[in-house]
């Protein structure tokens, strides 16, 4: 009977005829069929976690029935924690364990543990959790003492024999030979998924539908190859991707988004640590240190679509692709055509901060408040109290001298009299004080005060601010945020 070429090199569910066991398939047969005992599946996307549970599952047939639940869908999230609540005997498999709410996943652990210690765990749910990396250690962190009761099991990429081994037993179904298998896998990477999709191509490009009557041999260059796969994905995936890059807020000089996964599609991997990242890439550590505290995981929070493709943890600062396709897709892109796209001004220069505050402390509720609003319109703002940590056992000194001069695009200065006479303001303001004439200087007037350096005719804001005024804060976002940010964005 003749085989469908889809059904053969499948890119969508699970594969019949091409699934090849990882190096510790029966490692892992053996804790899922033992009752009660939770057991961790890890390794990167693509690389078969949630196949290799479910061929488990089929292999062991009626003696195991299991129920499936992903992190993706709100439903089975409502349904897992029913499951926490009433512990209800039976098999759970749960996928994207890493995206379910911190509390969910240490609930998970106190129930694995008691699942763990109990005798055969046949009044308790046995549990099968499916992640990223690490989802095995940080678990252990949580519930510390359950490390020894739990099978945890890293399914890694697959070696160029385990490659091999599945293009031919799709070209053996398929009555195909695929000449240069070697270029396949080093195209892939051992990932099984973009194994499949690129094998999937060739037969496409080679008219290849279905099974043959008679014996036929596939050739293939490799570019060619390449382009039509990413052409296959650009509809899936463009959109999603120039949403991104783009931000909450469309500015031509919001571009950190952009240079972040532009930095991540050159990466080994597709889980990556941006603080480990914003150091090993100085070229786009100000991009990646202006958003990776707040901006992207509010980002994610207000855009469904982003958040279906990428994944951020805030605390460990760990930001993924789990789907291969679409990081095969990024590293495929031209960059430049996305930037024109996107609307991006092409700039060589890399800030932290979109702005900086300069002012004394008489107006530090002023400051707070415009630093504020600033952020809410999604641009990253230097406002000392928000970066003490940050600096803590350096010298303000030193850094005050960075941030004003070199790694913020543009500075506020609220000038008055306090400004003048105060030794803080007066060193923040020896340190922009260069970058006036180069038109990256806002000041705010609030008296009449003169300084040197800053010539009486330079275009800014004067506000008159009176604390007392119970309308201050409207009139300072119509009068003075509005104004900042639109400047922001030329």
């Amino acid at each position: 009977m003749k085989k469908l070429v889809e059904k053969v090199f499948v890119t969508e569910g699970e594969p019949e005829f091409t699934f090849v066991q990882p190096p510790n398939f029966n490692e892992i047969f053996l804790d899922i069929r033992r009752a009660g005992k939770p057991v961790i599946i890890e390794g990167q996307s693509g690389t078969g976690k949630t196949t290799c549970v479910k061929k488990i599952l089929v292999k062991l047939g009626s003696s195991l029935q299991a129920i499936y639940l992903t992190a993706r869908s709100a439903t089975d999230v409502g349904r897992i924690e029913a499951i926490v609540l009433s512990r209800p005997a039976g098999i759970f498999v749960i996928d994207d364990f890493h995206r379910l709410s911190e509390q969910l996943q240490i609930k998970l652990a106190d129930l694995a543990k008691v699942a763990a210690e109990s005798a055969d765990g046949s009044n308790l749910p046995k549990l099968i959790i499916i992640g990223i990396n690490q989802i095995g250690s940080d678990l252990i962190q949580l519930v510390p003492d359950v490390a020894k009761r739990i099978g945890i099991h890293r399914i890694h990429p697959g070696t160029e024999a385990s490659i091999r081994d599945l293009i031919e037993l799709g070209c053996n179904a398929l009555n195909i030979k695929i000449v240069t298998p070697e270029i396949v896998f080093s195209e892939s990477r051992g990932d099984y998924w973009l194994t499949q999709q690129l094998c999937q191509s060739i037969c496409i490009l080679n008219n290849v539908l279905e099974t043959q009557d008679d014996a036929i041999e596939l050739n293939f260059e490799i570019h060619g190859l390449r382009d039509k796969v990413v052409d296959r994905l650009k509809s899936a995936y463009g959109p999603a991707v120039k949403e991104f890059c783009r931000g909450r807020r469309f500015r031509p000089s919001n571009d950190p988004y952009y240079k972040l996964l532009k930095t991540v599609s050159q990466q080994e991997s597709s889980i990556v640590d941006l603080n480990m990242l914003a150091n090993s890439t100085p070229e786009v550590r100000g991009s990646i240190n202006n958003i990776k505290d707040h901006r992207l995981p509010v980002l994610l929070e207000s855009k469904p679509t982003c958040a279906r493709h990428f994944y951020y943890n805030a605390e460990t600062k760990s930001f993924a692709i789990e789907d291969p396709a679409l990081f095969y897709f990024l590293k495929h892109l031209d960059w430049d055509y996305l930037r024109v796209a996107c609307g991006f001004k092409e700039t060589d220069k890399d800030y932290e901060y979109d702005f900086a505050i300069s002012f004394a402390g008489e107006n530090r509720d002023l400051a707070r408040f415009i630093a504020e609003q600033l952020e809410i319109l999604d641009a990253h703002v230097f406002y000392d109290e928000h970066f003490e940590a940050n600096f803590l056992g350096k010298t303000w000194s030193e850094q005050f001298k960075k941030i004003f001069s070199t790694d913020s695009r543009l500075v506020i200065c609220v000038l008055d009299k306090n400004h003048k006479e105060k030794i803080w303001p007066t060193f923040e303001r020896e340190c922009f004080q260069p970058r006036v004439a180069a038109e990256d200087v806002i000041p705010i007037f609030l008296d009449d005060t003169t300084f040197v350096g800053i010539s009486s005719d330079l275009v800014g804001i004067k506000f008159k601010w009176n604390h007392s005024d119970p309308e201050w804060k409207d009139k300072v976002i119509d009068c003075v945020v509005l104004k900042i940010i639109d400047r922001l964005g030329q």
